[in-house]
């Protein structure tokens, strides 16, 4: 069988998040030692080497690695070394290691086997909904919205670390700040600067902390509001889609504007989503208005990624211990009842506030945190609920 060409990749929920970056990991060896190999003992074939990788199955997808196209680049010298890639469908797969270390082991115990040389990559795969590359958005592979029922639940905070969060991962990202009455995402990112414009004409979005930033508190900056009827904010989100030099994206993230709004409606019609998380915080009357929000979704036919609890506990810095201010368990409770994901929970930390005052996301000025790791651990499960939307598009290969 020829793996080489083969396009077709995992979709690995816990895996979410990688694209046309692609990153190393570095080459694993493992197996037999040649010196105590058998002489004569023939090298395995490229047919026993996939039997062999077949035996590890994906949790989530039900199917083994190989049928899934996840092996590329097959060789076995004579010696006895087998060396190929291992293509996951995103840079912030947590389980990426774990990967590597089943397919050393599953191939180092073949006979004739020398040496494993693992070269892990990824790729993210286009949203099985995503346009025509002539038509709107041609180079962004995922298109995420993060939206919210209501306003104060911390959703631009959630969508700056989530970005971030798959930036650092490797991925490429852009982050749309669709927030046309409220714009807080420059202020977050540090990026109050007023975008020049290509020799296209079209905008380009601002650099900041490798994130393509874009947003209308950056077209009309200063204290002035936005006093914009409803077809207004429609056309506004429309030009930020069309006349925006997004470039060549894995994901971008758009901070929807709280609510069930024109902004809402005219993204869902006017570009192909790949699926919306909702934030909330624990109480019931937020969650209450988070649902009503995760269900018009549903009614535009976007498909619900999960649902994120923000504030969901907090830790006192004198005593420490552990005050669940707003309830807890809310958003999960809420995730069951309705049959979808809950996403994780995030901690009320006031560093989080602190370093979005100070225009650098948590994830990026101090990723120990609790906070950090927890938006880290979300991007990780909300790339992989995108990488399994395009896994449908996907036809299964069968090697045997």
């Amino acid at each position: 069988m020829r793996l080489r060409d083969d396009p077709l990749v995992l979709a690995h929920p816990a895996s979410a998040a990688c694209g046309l970056v692609r990153f190393e990991c570095g080459l694993g060896s493992r197996g037999h030692d040649p010196r105590n190999m058998p002489s004569g003992m023939a090298a395995p074939t490229n047919q026993q080497v996939l039997e062999a990788l077949s035996t590890i199955q994906d949790p989530d997808l039900g199917r083994d690695i190989v049928s899934l196209g996840m092996i590329k680049d097959l060789a076995v010298d004579p010696s006895g070394r087998v060396s190929f890639t291992f293509e996951l469908t995103t840079p912030a797969c947590p389980v990426r290691d774990r990967f590597k270390s089943q397919a050393q082991d599953a191939v180092g115990t073949l006979a004739g086997v020398t040496g494993v040389d693992v070269r892990m990559t990824a790729n993210v795969r286009p949203a099985f909904m995503r346009p025509k590359p002539s038509e709107v958005l041609p180079g962004v592979k995922q298109t995420i919205a993060v939206a919210s029922g209501k306003g104060g639940v911390g959703k631009s905070t959630v969508a700056v670390n989530l970005a971030a969060a798959l930036r650092k991962s490797g991925a490429t990202v852009g982050l749309l700040d669709a927030d046309i009455y409220g714009p807080s995402v420059p202020a977050m990112t540090g990026s109050r600067t007023t975008p020049e414009q290509s020799s296209t004409g079209q905008l380009l979005p601002i650099d900041a902390h490798g994130l393509k930033v874009m947003s209308f508190g950056q077209i009309y900056p200063g204290d002035q509001p936005t006093i914009y009827r409803g077809p207004m904010v429609g056309k506004a989100i429309e030009a930020m889609m069309t006349q925006v030099d997004w470039g060549r994206l894995d994901y971008l993230v758009i901070d929807l504007p709280p609510g069930t709004g024109d902004a809402s409606l005219t993204l869902a019609q006017a570009v192909p989503l790949t699926g919306v998380a909702i934030v909330c915080t624990p109480q019931d009357v937020a969650t209450e208005i988070a649902v009503k929000a995760l269900q018009m979704f549903r009614k535009l036919n976007v498909t619900p990624l999960g649902l994120i609890e923000n504030m969901s506990w907090y830790v006192c810095p004198e005593c420490g211990h552990r005050h669940d201010i707003f309830g807890h368990g809310g958003a999960e409770a809420a995730a069951r009842r309705l049959g979808v994901p809950f996403l994780g929970a995030i901690p009320l930390e006031e560093s989080i506030r602190e370093d979005a005052d100070a225009g650098t996301p948590v994830v990026i000025s101090r990723p120990e945190s609790a906070g950090a790791k927890a938006f880290t651990e979300i991007a990780s499960q909300v790339a992989a609920r995108t990488s399994i939307q395009s896994f449908r598009q996907l036809p299964v290969i069968n090697v045997r």
